[in-house]
């Protein structure tokens, strides 16, 4: 069946989602957020997150404000399971939402799952796709925090941006943290070579109820959810109980740019700088910590990130960004996505070619198989790859300069950007797109400061 037509018969069918309850308790070992998802006559959800203690000096959870923080991880954990059905009305059982937080989370669903209602040929408007009711009174009643806080917790992927916010914001290694959501080896290994020891090592591990995947394999609605907004709360969370002033995202300015041409349908919405603007306004308003959540990387393109992650030869053997091999346990470049090309192209005018061959286990610009993705990533195609993956902008710069690398050194030109000369005009290369400075950031002036060393 067509998902246009799934949709709005699932919408008939399905016509409630119930978030009826949350619990977070603690023992010697961890702090534990459960969660409890109904759609009404189809299933129930009850997904886990498991925040690991260690040797950390957490703040009590029995406060309103760590209360409050769990019920809203749950708003935005909810969208996960939403999704499958898309019921047109979310009742929210267990807490209490303001006109003013209700739009707020409807612009959160709508943006976030843009890409799921392209995919799926699903037309509607965040006017009509869904409506929240909630409980009639407040829950939760209390004050601002003082700031008293302090020091830094940078959330890692495994990708090339953390490494460069790890290596340069001025972070203490005894007394910060790097926040890996299910950690992976590889993951582990970039925090190990930033320097940061076990204890300085936030792992949390979150839990998928196995009834969405079944309804997965059924061919219930399915796509891509804003992870990042939920990173987002929860980092929040962990910040607050760990009394950390700043969460310090890598996400660069790259990510604001739309994947359709004309439309606001953006892969990397809950990585923007919209989405964090209306984050900090949100927590300001609502969970009311002294926690500062920002991207450090915002006043980067994704061009001058490579440029800087080039330099750190330590992390060459080690760093991923492929999404598919991340689902293996070793994670490999799978070297045949969108992510993989992406991060292969802005690589290339600094690494080209030994040092990047080493790194992917092969030269992708000599892949056929790849340009496809290669004319979508130049802004030649129908639409930018859904992916984690930079502008046309640096991609077309990033191609050019390596172009003329190759040329002046007098190498062979390899089979894609050979296909490039041949459609396409080079950039103007002598307009260094890696000496710009974006100023539209939420960084102090300290923090910009560390950055502007790295680029000027």
């Amino acid at each position: 069946m067509d998902n246009s037509l799934k949709f709005e018969n699932y919408r008939n069918e399905y016509k409630e989602f119930l978030y009826n309850d949350y619990s977070l308790t603690e023992d010697s070992e961890a702090i534990y957020l459960e969660y409890n998802f109904e759609i009404t006559g189809l299933t129930k959800f009850t997904p886990k997150l498991k925040i690991l203690k260690k040797n950390m000096s957490f703040k009590s959870i029995d406060s309103e404000y760590a209360k409050n923080m769990a019920f809203n991880i749950g708003l935005i954990e909810l969208i996960s399971y939403w999704k499958c059905a898309c019921p047109p009305k979310i009742i929210v059982k267990c807490g209490y939402l303001s006109d003013e937080q209700i739009a707020f989370w409807k612009k959160i669903y709508f943006y976030g799952l843009g890409e799921l209602f392209y995919t799926n040929g699903i037309k509607t408007n965040i006017n009509d796709f869904v409506t929240i009711e909630s409980a009639k009174e407040p829950t939760f009643n209390y004050e601002r925090i003082e700031d008293i806080s302090n020091g830094y917790i940078v959330p890692i992927g495994g990708g090339k941006d953390s490494v460069v916010t790890l290596e340069t914001l001025n972070i203490d290694r005894k007394s910060d943290y790097a926040l890996i959501i299910n950690p992976k080896p590889v993951t582990l290994k970039c925090a190990e070579i930033a320097g940061l020891g076990s204890d300085n090592i936030i792992e949390i591990n979150r839990v998928i109820d196995k009834n969405l995947i079944d309804l997965n394999s059924k061919g219930f609605i399915n796509g891509h959810t804003p992870f990042s907004a939920m990173l987002a709360f929860v980092s929040y969370f962990v910040a607050y109980l760990l009394s950390k002033k700043y969460v310090a995202l890598s996400n660069e300015n790259s990510a604001n740019e739309s994947n359709v041409v004309g439309e606001k349908i953006n892969h990397q919405y809950s990585k923007s700088f919209e989405f964090e603007c209306d984050f900090e306004r949100y927590a300001e308003n609502f969970l009311k910590a002294p926690v500062k959540y920002f991207s450090f990387l915002r006043p980067l393109n994704e061009l001058q990130i490579a440029k800087i992650f080039s330099k750190h030869e330590k992390y060459h053997a080690t760093f991923k960004s492929c999404n598919v091999g991340s689902k293996s346990a070793e994670w490999q470049w799978c070297c045949n996505c969108a992510k993989c090309l992406f991060a292969y192209i802005i690589l290339s005018p600094f690494l080209y070619k030994e040092k990047l061959v080493k790194i992917f286990g092969e030269d992708l610009y000599e892949k056929e198989s790849l340009l496809k993705t290669f004319v979508e990533l130049t802004g030649n195609g129908e639409t930018k790859p859904f992916d984690c993956v930079g502008t046309y902008e640096e991609v077309n710069f990033a191609i050019s300069k390596t172009i003329e690398n190759i040329q002046s050194n007098g190498e062979k030109m390899p089979l894609l950007l050979k296909y490039y000369l041949e459609n396409y005009k080079l950039v103007d290369t002598s307009k260094d797109i890696t000496k710009l400075f974006n100023t539209e950031n939420n960084l102090t002036d300290e923090q910009s400061e560390m950055l502007r060393k790295e680029v000027f």
